[in-house]
This record gives C-alpha cells, structure tokens and sequence, in this order.
C-alpha cells in the first residue's frame, strides 16, 4: 500500500506552485486606439480607385508588413473603394513602427523591415506601455498602424488615421497575423470617424 505524504511536504508542494504561479503574468492585451482627422472634402471618400504604397523606410517586400498592408486592403474593399496597383485616383500610404517595452524601457524595432517610427505621429503617445500585471514583467510589444489617404498628385490628406496597441509576448495578439487585421478593423469601423476625436475600440 502506498505511504501517504507527509503533511510538511505537501504544504511544501502547494506553497512552491503557487510561488511559481504568481510569477507567471497574464496574458495583456490593450483596446486599440483609434485618432483619425477627416479633410475639407469627405465626399471623396470611399470611392473610385485607390493605390495601397508603404510609407517611406518601410521594405514593401517584407512578409510582416504584406499582412498589414492586406489587413487595409481588405477594409478599404469593404468602405467601397477599388483596390489597384497603379494609377489608383487616390493612394493610401501605410506607416507601420512596432517596438518591444521591456519594464518601461523601450529596446529598440520589431524587425518587421520598418527603419523606426515612419508615421506622423509620435510613438508611444497615449499607450499603457508602463503596466503591471503583478508578478514577473512580461515584454510588451507596441504597434503603430497609421494610414493616410490623399488624391494622386494632391498635397493635402483627405483622411488619415492611427491605431495603436499593446500586447504582452505571451498574448496571442504580439503575432503580426493576429494584430494586423484587429488593428485595421478598428481603424476604419464607423470611417471616416469624427475628426480629431480619440476613441478606445475593443
């Protein structure tokens, strides 16, 4: 017959994983904020042909950057606009900055062949990226996503928009698969959105 534990070593066993359990943090993901600033003329909007191009820095050719820019393409389809390689009437330039916060500290570019922060706006602004989930700190992941949308030729935006979040490495949301298509959905819901106006999308 087996020996019972000894009451000391099973408290022992218990004390132990629950000491490791704390030290496990919990998966994080932020809402995806969203800021969008809509041009003179937003009747033009969502409609006619438009050219999807990378902003500059960033490596059109790189796999991580492909599923951002389908993620957009996908949507710009849904708001009606015809989606062309060239010669669109109007074009849609895509920034894309994504970096690792390690206990505040930010350690540098994801390597998604995107030479730093190409967008308009500043990085980091607004994002939870100092939180603590209680136990050991996990690495989060910050993604920028911003696109602006101009006439060819035009210097002036006719829309544009940013959508930022955080998601710690052991969330399934730090995968660019993942993340690409949540951003962009929140990017354009309700396009083209109030100007000037920050919202927080689930």
């Amino acid at each position: 017959m087996r020996k019972p534990a000894p009451l000391l070593s099973t408290l022992a066993l218990a004390a132990t994983a629950a000491l490791l359990g704390g030290c496990t943090t919990p998966a994080y993901v932020s809402p995806v904020e969203v800021t969008r600033f809509v041009g003179d003329e937003p009747a033009f909007l969502a409609q006619g042909t438009v050219q999807i191009t990378p902003a500059s820095g960033i490596d059109p050719g790189s796999i991580e950057y492909g599923l951002y820019e389908d993620a957009v393409r996908l949507q710009l389809e849904e708001l009606g606009y015809r989606v062309v390689m060239v010669n669109g009437a109007q074009v849609a330039q895509v920034s894309l900055d994504q970096y690792v916060v390690d206990e505040g500290r930010r350690r540098g570019p994801v390597d998604v062949g995107v030479g730093g922060s190409t967008g308009t706006y500043g990085s980091g602004v607004g994002l939870g990226v100092g939180i603590n989930l209680g136990g050991e700190p996990a690495e989060r992941v910050v993604r920028e996503l911003a696109v602006t949308i101009r006439e060819r030729g035009g210097a002036q935006n006719l829309w544009e928009g940013r959508a930022s979040m955080v998601a710690t490495t052991n969330s399934d949301y730090a995968a660019d698969a993942a993340a690409a298509p949540r951003m962009a959905d929140a990017l354009f819901a309700n396009f083209p959105g109030n100007s000037g106006e920050t919202i927080e999308v689930e």
